[in-house]
């Protein structure tokens, strides 16, 4: 499949769909579309991240990889006197997070494209979250790592859940090497969730 959701602008025919689900004992509602991560329903590597996140009401969050924004508009739900920014390459996703913050009445997030990290450089976050886009390859997910510490107030974490099969071991020795100090927060079904923290 030559067109997959990592690409900037989806070929895909248009096949929006509504979802309803409850994350973090908020009941949203998302519209997806064709060409766009995980369409048909919120993965179950996202609601892992999701169920783990530990943030602080007035935090900075950057989103990773928003695809439609179910991790982005709930982490805005958890951090209501905060911001959070979702980011994507696919322009298609950003539209879709930015009507769905509309659609859950999240006024303290909204989405831009960007190439990893290009269009907000300057910018620093309390917290980076990322479900990273794997089939676009280990070295796009390593530089999600690296240039990440960069947009980290000092004492920030980065979160990220990533399966044990789709390279686990690989990206935990890379976390420690880039930030110094990583844990495992949880693991559920071969999904693993990570914490690196840039220390003071």
């Amino acid at each position: 499949m030559s067109d997959h959701y990592y690409t900037q602008t989806p070929g895909a025919r248009h096949d929006r769909q509504q979802l309803e689900t409850v994350l973090r004992g908020n009941k949203l509602r998302f519209t997806t579309d064709a060409g766009v991560f995980s369409k048909t329903g919120i993965d179950f590597g996202s609601r892992v991240l999701i169920d783990a996140l530990e943030l602080g009401e007035r935090d900075r969050i950057l989103d990773v990889g928003c695809g439609y924004g179910p991790i982005g508009i709930t982490a805005a739900k958890l951090a209501p006197a905060g911001n959070v920014t979702m980011i994507d390459v696919n322009e298609r996703a950003v539209a879709l997070a930015n009507e769905n913050a509309i659609l859950n009445g999240v006024s303290n997030a909204a989405a831009v494209q960007s190439d990893i990290y290009e269009s907000i450089q300057g910018q620093l976050f309390d917290v980076i979250i990322t479900n990273p886009p794997i089939r676009a390859g280990k070295e796009v997910v390593h530089r999600i790592f690296e240039e990440g510490f960069h947009l980290l107030k000092p004492g920030g974490s980065m979160w990220v859940v990533i399966q044990k099969k789709q390279g686990a071991p690989s990206a935990e020795a890379k976390l420690e090497a880039v930030y110094g100090f990583v844990e495992e927060v949880t693991k559920e079904k071969g999904y693993r969730i990570f914490r690196a923290r840039k220390e003071q």
